[in-house]
């Protein structure tokens, strides 16, 4: 559900061409019937002879598309120009040659109906070529218009990709330095062994981080876990002070979350709830599926300060969040039951 249009597949692309030239055919055949209603001419079979004739229109489409992209007219190139010049002479001719032969072997139009020595190519052939060069013109045009549009959405999805990967790049210094220095105030307070166990943390953290890079998403049970080893890491700063918990429920363990979505929200909690309070204080973690949606709760004690709303880790969650959700995705940071609640619920979906 990301925040950019989908390329349709290219099968779908060629149904809508098999569509297209099934409804020219006929709307051609009904305006022949129409026109030759006195005739008395057999229906089905004056129907079925223009869709057959229109439906050949679909080999001449998939040449003019390989050509469109081997020979591209955009920027324009003189030499291009003449090979699509040529290959409208070509289709042309090809086409109606089929078409008179589709003719002399269904004879749609009973005793009306031409026979061989009736048939002459050259005029009929001169008669029906500009119908023929101005369908290529059209078909070779939807073919460049549908290459750019595709290139286009490529565009605009590399583009988010390269904006989603700076907000991670943001988030994971900001977090480093609060780490490096957690690790240094306990070395100034020679709690050495718990400087040496932080390190450790840290450093799976980072191998976290570059084993994911690159990866939009991730399983939920996989980022509880290293968002485990990360509270680890806060409690050993704060024995005393601060212990945590971690609900998962079963059928959300393989839901598929950002990746870090959650430690921003964790060290949210521990810098503007633990670390400012005197007293002992909480950090509760739940995550659920409820009504199509992924849930997850983020409890610290404490209380809501302005500081809590504007850090850079808030904010990068926002924009990954619309960056990857749109308008379906939701972070609400609230006062609740004696702390601070931040609540994120993104639309299910699973890892594959």
């Amino acid at each position: 559900m990301r925040h950019t249009i989908l390329v349709l597949p290219h099968r779908i692309g060629w149904r809508f061409a098999a569509f297209f030239w099934f409804l020219f055919g006929l709307i051609t055949g009904i305006q022949v019937w129409i026109s030759m209603i006195d005739h008395h001419h057999y229906v089905p079979l004056l129907l079925g002879y223009h869709l057959m004739v229109w439906e050949g229109w679909l080999v001449p489409t998939a040449a003019i598309v390989w050509l469109s992209r081997r020979f591209p007219v955009i920027p324009i190139h003189v030499g291009n120009l003449l090979v699509h010049a040529a290959s409208a002479v070509v289709v042309a001719a090809a086409h109606v040659l089929y078409w008179v032969g589709l003719m002399l072997v269904m004879r749609p139009f009973d005793r009306l109906n031409a026979t061989l020595s009736d048939v002459r190519l050259i005029p009929w052939f001169w008669s029906r070529a500009p119908l023929e060069v101005m369908l290529y013109c059209l078909v070779l045009g939807t073919a460049v218009a549908f290459d750019y549009y595709e290139r286009a959405v490529k565009l605009e999805s590399s583009l988010a990709d390269a904006r989603l990967h700076a907000l991670e790049l943001q988030i994971q210094p900001h977090f480093l330095f609060n780490t490096m220095n957690a690790i240094s105030s306990l070395v100034r307070n020679h709690r050495n062994d718990e400087a040496v166990e932080m390190i450790a943390g840290l450093s799976e953290l980072l191998r976290y981080t570059l084993d994911h890079a690159g990866r939009q998403h991730v399983a939920l049970e996989d980022e509880l876990a290293i968002l485990q080893r990360y509270l680890e890491i806060q409690h050993s700063r704060f024995p005393d002070r601060m212990s945590f918990s971690i609900d998962l429920a079963p059928d959300a363990r393989r839901a598929a979350v950002p990746t870090l979505l959650l430690q921003p929200l964790a060290e949210n909690a521990v810098r503007h709830g633990i670390a400012t309070m005197a007293s002992a204080g909480v950090v509760e973690v739940r995550a659920y599926r409820s009504d199509g949606f992924l849930k997850i709760e983020v409890f610290n004690s404490g209380v809501l300060g302005d500081t809590g709303r504007g850090g850079i880790g808030l904010r990068n969650t926002n924009e990954r969040l619309r960056h990857l959700y749109g308008d379906h995705a939701r972070l609400d940071l609230a006062s609740a039951n004696g702390g601070v609640r931040a609540s994120v619920s993104i639309p299910w979906s699973e890892v594959a």
